[in-house]
Protein backbone atom coordinates (compact mmCIF):
# COMPACT_ATOMS: atom_id res chain seq x y z
CA UNK A 1 0.00 0.00 0.00
CA UNK A 2 2.87 2.50 0.75
CA UNK A 3 3.91 2.16 -3.00
CA UNK A 4 1.12 2.97 -4.06
CA UNK A 5 0.58 6.70 -1.96
CA UNK A 6 4.43 6.81 -2.99
CA UNK A 7 3.53 6.29 -6.98
CA UNK A 8 0.04 8.80 -6.46
CA UNK A 9 2.26 11.33 -4.66
CA UNK A 10 5.22 11.12 -7.31
CA UNK A 11 3.37 11.63 -10.41
CA UNK A 12 1.09 14.47 -8.60
CA UNK A 13 4.57 16.27 -8.05
CA UNK A 14 5.51 15.26 -11.91
CA UNK A 15 1.84 16.62 -12.92
CA UNK A 16 2.42 20.04 -10.86
CA UNK A 17 6.21 20.51 -12.26
CA UNK A 18 4.77 20.26 -15.90
CA UNK A 19 1.75 22.66 -14.87
CA UNK A 20 3.99 25.34 -13.42
CA UNK A 21 6.67 25.31 -16.62
CA UNK A 22 3.13 25.89 -19.20
CA UNK A 23 1.21 28.33 -16.83
CA UNK A 24 4.84 30.53 -16.73
CA UNK A 25 5.19 30.39 -20.42
CA UNK A 26 1.56 31.06 -20.66
CA UNK A 27 1.31 34.03 -18.43
CA UNK A 28 4.56 35.44 -19.82
CA UNK A 29 4.70 38.08 -22.27
CA UNK A 30 4.61 36.84 -26.03
CA UNK A 31 7.72 37.11 -28.14
CA UNK A 32 7.36 38.07 -31.73
CA UNK A 33 9.75 38.69 -34.01
CA UNK A 34 8.60 40.89 -37.24
CA UNK A 35 10.36 38.94 -40.40
CA UNK A 36 11.11 40.52 -42.71
CA UNK A 37 11.19 43.70 -41.60
CA UNK A 38 13.72 43.06 -38.87
CA UNK A 39 16.54 40.91 -39.15
CA UNK A 40 15.71 37.49 -37.95
CA UNK A 41 17.93 36.27 -34.52
CA UNK A 42 19.08 33.08 -34.70
CA UNK A 43 20.80 30.86 -31.93
CA UNK A 44 24.38 30.07 -32.22
CA UNK A 45 24.01 26.51 -33.20
CA UNK A 46 21.16 27.39 -35.69
CA UNK A 47 22.10 24.79 -38.83
CA UNK A 48 21.49 26.91 -42.09
CA UNK A 49 22.73 26.69 -45.67
CA UNK A 50 26.52 25.13 -45.92
CA UNK A 51 29.75 27.20 -46.57
CA UNK A 52 33.05 25.77 -47.71
CA UNK A 53 35.35 27.90 -45.94
CA UNK A 54 38.57 28.88 -46.80
CA UNK A 55 42.35 29.42 -45.11
CA UNK A 56 43.48 33.00 -43.78
CA UNK A 57 45.59 32.64 -47.35
CA UNK A 58 42.52 32.26 -49.58
CA UNK A 59 43.03 28.97 -50.52
CA UNK A 60 40.16 26.39 -50.16
CA UNK A 61 40.10 24.20 -46.56
CA UNK A 62 38.38 21.15 -48.97
CA UNK A 63 41.04 18.66 -49.46
CA UNK A 64 38.62 16.59 -50.82
CA UNK A 65 38.91 13.20 -48.14
CA UNK A 66 34.99 12.87 -49.05
CA UNK A 67 34.29 12.15 -45.16
CA UNK A 68 31.69 14.21 -45.59
CA UNK A 69 30.05 12.63 -47.78
CA UNK A 70 30.28 9.20 -46.28
CA UNK A 71 28.54 10.56 -43.18
CA UNK A 72 25.19 12.23 -45.01
CA UNK A 73 22.87 9.95 -44.50
CA UNK A 74 20.64 11.42 -46.66
CA UNK A 75 23.59 10.84 -49.40
CA UNK A 76 23.05 15.00 -50.83
CA UNK A 77 26.43 15.46 -51.13
CA UNK A 78 28.91 14.92 -54.15
CA UNK A 79 32.46 15.43 -54.36
CA UNK A 80 34.69 15.27 -57.57
CA UNK A 81 38.62 15.62 -57.07
CA UNK A 82 41.50 17.02 -58.58
CA UNK A 83 45.09 17.26 -58.00
CA UNK A 84 46.93 20.62 -56.72
CA UNK A 85 49.96 21.43 -58.54
CA UNK A 86 52.84 23.31 -58.45
CA UNK A 87 51.67 26.31 -61.08
CA UNK A 88 47.63 25.79 -59.20
CA UNK A 89 47.62 25.56 -56.09
CA UNK A 90 44.07 25.52 -54.77
CA UNK A 91 43.84 24.62 -51.24
CA UNK A 92 46.63 23.42 -48.98
CA UNK A 93 46.56 19.34 -49.38
CA UNK A 94 47.28 17.15 -52.27
CA UNK A 95 44.16 17.33 -53.69
CA UNK A 96 40.91 19.63 -53.88
CA UNK A 97 37.51 19.19 -54.52
CA UNK A 98 36.93 20.33 -58.22
CA UNK A 99 33.61 19.63 -58.00
CA UNK A 100 31.27 20.31 -54.45
CA UNK A 101 27.47 20.00 -54.74
CA UNK A 102 24.58 20.20 -52.07
CA UNK A 103 21.45 18.61 -53.30
CA UNK A 104 19.29 20.48 -50.68
CA UNK A 105 16.62 18.67 -52.22
CA UNK A 106 17.85 15.59 -49.96
CA UNK A 107 19.80 17.89 -47.55
CA UNK A 108 17.96 17.12 -44.00
CA UNK A 109 20.74 19.80 -42.30
CA UNK A 110 21.59 16.86 -39.37
CA UNK A 111 25.19 18.29 -39.41
CA UNK A 112 27.16 15.26 -39.61
CA UNK A 113 28.97 16.40 -42.19
CA UNK A 114 30.20 19.50 -40.22
CA UNK A 115 31.24 16.91 -37.87
CA UNK A 116 32.92 14.44 -39.74
CA UNK A 117 35.07 17.31 -41.37
CA UNK A 118 38.57 16.75 -40.37
CA UNK A 119 39.88 19.88 -41.99
CA UNK A 120 36.49 22.32 -40.61
CA UNK A 121 36.23 23.34 -44.60
CA UNK A 122 32.44 22.56 -44.03
CA UNK A 123 30.09 24.31 -41.39
CA UNK A 124 26.26 25.61 -41.45
CA UNK A 125 26.03 29.12 -42.16
CA UNK A 126 22.86 31.10 -41.35
CA UNK A 127 21.07 31.52 -44.62
CA UNK A 128 17.88 30.12 -44.52
CA UNK A 129 16.22 31.55 -47.43
CA UNK A 130 16.13 28.66 -50.35
CA UNK A 131 12.71 28.21 -50.87
CA UNK A 132 12.12 27.66 -54.37
CA UNK A 133 9.17 26.10 -57.02
CA UNK A 134 12.30 24.51 -59.17
CA UNK A 135 13.82 21.95 -57.82
CA UNK A 136 16.44 22.11 -60.14
CA UNK A 137 17.54 25.51 -58.39
CA UNK A 138 18.33 23.55 -54.80
CA UNK A 139 21.51 21.96 -56.33
CA UNK A 140 24.18 24.28 -54.78
CA UNK A 141 27.49 23.90 -56.72
CA UNK A 142 30.84 24.94 -55.26
CA UNK A 143 30.59 28.63 -56.30
CA UNK A 144 27.59 29.38 -54.26
CA UNK A 145 28.67 27.75 -51.06
CA UNK A 146 32.41 28.62 -51.00
CA UNK A 147 33.09 31.36 -48.60
CA UNK A 148 34.47 34.96 -50.20
CA UNK A 149 38.44 35.32 -50.30
CA UNK A 150 39.57 37.19 -46.77
CA UNK A 151 40.48 40.74 -46.95
CA UNK A 152 44.89 40.84 -48.00
CA UNK A 153 44.54 37.29 -49.58
CA UNK A 154 44.69 36.19 -52.99
CA UNK A 155 42.25 33.64 -54.34
CA UNK A 156 43.69 30.91 -56.27
CA UNK A 157 43.64 30.96 -60.20
CA UNK A 158 42.07 28.14 -61.85
CA UNK A 159 43.34 27.57 -65.08
CA UNK A 160 40.17 26.10 -67.62
CA UNK A 161 41.67 22.76 -69.17
CA UNK A 162 42.11 23.17 -72.67
CA UNK A 163 41.82 20.16 -75.53
CA UNK A 164 45.01 19.38 -76.74
CA UNK A 165 45.76 20.50 -80.35
CA UNK A 166 45.23 17.95 -83.28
Amino acid sequence: MPNIIREIADSAAALAKGFSVTFKNLLGPTVTENYPDEPVHFEDRYRGIHILRRDENGLEKCVACFLCAAACPANCIYIEAAENTDKVRISGGERYAKVYNIDYNRCIFCGYCVEACPTDAITHGHDFEIASYNTSTLIYRKDRLLAPVPPGAHAPVVEEETAPAH
